[in-house]
């Protein structure tokens, strides 16, 4: 076999399909976000509108203090996998401020969101005895590849449809293990589950419940608990999963739970015990992050606030988006060719950065450009932004929603 050929030939075809995934390659201006400088072929300053930095923590003074301070203190790397030297103090004081933030006994810290699912899903899955698993159709590819891996039974109950989850819940008997894994804030569309009714359910029919708030810690709740602290629903979720690479700006992902549960995963989870610990520098940064909006609701007011407004001036000029209760504005535009053209043309001209979602983070036809506006978006970028999509719109003939011409 050819392999190189092979492989030359599957890119080819990605490309032609407009599905190849080009990174922009971005140098962010410290204490300046969203700006950055693109090296994309001509360098050029650009404003980023896509990023998950949701609140722009990862410039905050108090973030950038942190590590500096970790860094002076203790140096560059953890020196090892947790078991083997690398659990500092502070890893420690990270896991406290995540379980307060919780409200729960304990929480354990992994390198990334997407090893925090693979490992604690595929754990829990596999370790409990004839464990089902209910996956919501639109979970993310880490909690998929976690339930896979545990080998355990699963079913796909339908996108936040809770009767076909009580379906399913109701054809098991009563005392066979049961774990519900779903999302709160789904990241491509914006929407958000019903967690109290899945809840109820759950307690109905004795399944545990696996939360993943990647994409709500920090933005929601009075400190930034995420939507089950905002619903007051933390204390009926069995594990809350998060990230520290969002709206934290930081890196890493974790699980929030009881003492028992927690320290079950630490004890079995290939993907906790095998891997180097994150460096003492990101933990405190993260840690600092988490503190800060704790008590501050300024950054998620205002965030709230750039949002509604860019929401309104879209509507405004017909862009077509996804109406949600959440910060991320999907705007539609349903062909990968022109996704990839408009997310091209605006760097190239507007320099503007919105990166292009095709398949297969989306399904095919419903490619889209992802707009996460965040409280350090002037009001200059927003018109800037604005502008360029309604010219952009005009020149690819795309289509517009009636109140276009209002």
């Amino acid at each position: 076999m050819n392999y190189d050929g092979y492989f030359a030939r599957a890119l080819a075809q990605l490309q032609d399909e407009g599905n190849y995934r080009v990174f922009a390659d971005l140098e962010r201006h410290r204490g300046n976000f969203p700006q950055a400088t693109s090296h994309c072929g001509q360098t050029r300053d650009v404003t980023i509108w896509c990023s998950n930095d949701y609140l722009g923590m990862g410039q905050h003074p108090d973030v950038l203090s942190a590590m500096h301070e970790a860094l002076d203190k203790v140096g560059a790397g953890a020196g090892g996998t947790r078991n083997i030297s690398g659990t500092t103090h502070h890893h420690v004081l990270l896991e406290a401020e995540l379980a307060d933030l919780h409200n729960k006994e304990a929480a354990l810290l992994f390198t990334s969101g997407y090893v925090s699912n693979w490992a604690a899903l595929g754990t829990l899955a596999a370790r409990i005895p004839d464990c089902l698993v209910l996956s919501d159709a639109l979970n993310h590819a880490s909690m998929i590849e976690g339930i896979r891996h545990s080998k355990a039974e699963r079913q796909i109950w339908r996108h936040n449809d809770l009767a076909h989850l009580e379906e399913l819940l109701a054809a098991q008997p009563l005392e066979r293990a049961k774990l519900i894994a779903f999302e709160s804030v789904y990241s491509m569309d914006g929407d958000i589950a019903p967690i109290a009714e899945i809840c109820d359910l759950a307690e109905k029919y004795n399944a545990m419940t696996y939360l993943d708030e990647v994409h709500a810690v920090g933005l929601y709740g009075p400190r930034g608990g995420g939507i089950a602290e905002r619903e007051g629903l933390m204390d009926r979720v069995t594990v809350i999963e998060g990230t520290l690479g969002k709206a934290y700006g930081v890196m890493g992902g974790y699980i929030a739970a009881s003492v028992d549960l927690c320290d079950f995963v630490r004890s079995f989870a290939s993907g906790f015990i095998f891997t180097t610990a994150l460096p003492p520098a990101v933990a405190a940064g993260a840690a600092a992050s988490i503190r800060h909006l704790k008590a501050s609701a300024a950054e998620r007011a205002s965030q709230k606030e750039k949002v509604a407004e860019v929401r309104a001036r879209l509507d405004a000029i017909g862009i077509p988006h996804i109406d949600n209760p959440s910060h991320i504005i999907p705007v539609m535009v349903g062909d990968p060719v022109k996704c990839k053209y408009l997310s091209d043309i605006l760097m190239r001209d507007y320099g503007i950065y919105i990166q292009p979602i095709n398949y297969p983070t989306v399904p095919k036809g419903t490619e889209r450009l992802r707009i996460t506006p965040s409280p350090v978006h002037s009001d200059a970028d927003i018109d800037c932004l604005v502008g360029a999509l309604e010219t952009l719109w005009t020149q690819c003939q795309l289509a517009r929603l009636p109140m276009a011409a209002q």
